[in-house]
């Protein structure tokens, strides 16, 4: 078993004029760093993430207790692809560090 998932800063979703959303993460060795925000129904969100070592990332979100996972990949340093919104509820981009040393994620979202 890796280290346990400490709490992490959460990132606010703030679209810019344009429908996009970037940032610079930095994810500390056995914690998460994660993006969320509100996403209407029926939206398409193209996203992309390029980090400097293997993370275990997910897109996910809350109905009541349960929670769903459209994405999820275990030690990846990059993916994309394009979530299509099944429910208008806040959702969030997750990438949590296991490994020993720190690393920083580029992440990329786009509304389609």
């Amino acid at each position: 078993m890796g280290p346990s998932l400490a709490r992490a800063e959460i990132t606010p979703l703030v679209w810019s004029e344009a429908g996009v959303f970037e940032a610079k993460l930095p994810v500390a060795a056995g914690k998460f760093a994660e993006v969320c925000g509100p996403v209407a129904e029926g939206q398409r969100i193209a996203w992309q993430f390029e980090a400097d070592q293997a993370l275990d990332f997910n897109i996910h979100f809350h109905l009541g207790k349960q929670v769903s996972f459209p994405e999820r990949h275990k030690q990846v340093q990059r993916a994309q692809g394009e979530l299509t919104v099944s429910a208008p509820q806040d959702h969030c981009w997750m990438w949590s560090n296991r490994g020993v040393s720190a690393g920083t994620l580029t992440l990329h979202l786009k509304r389609l």
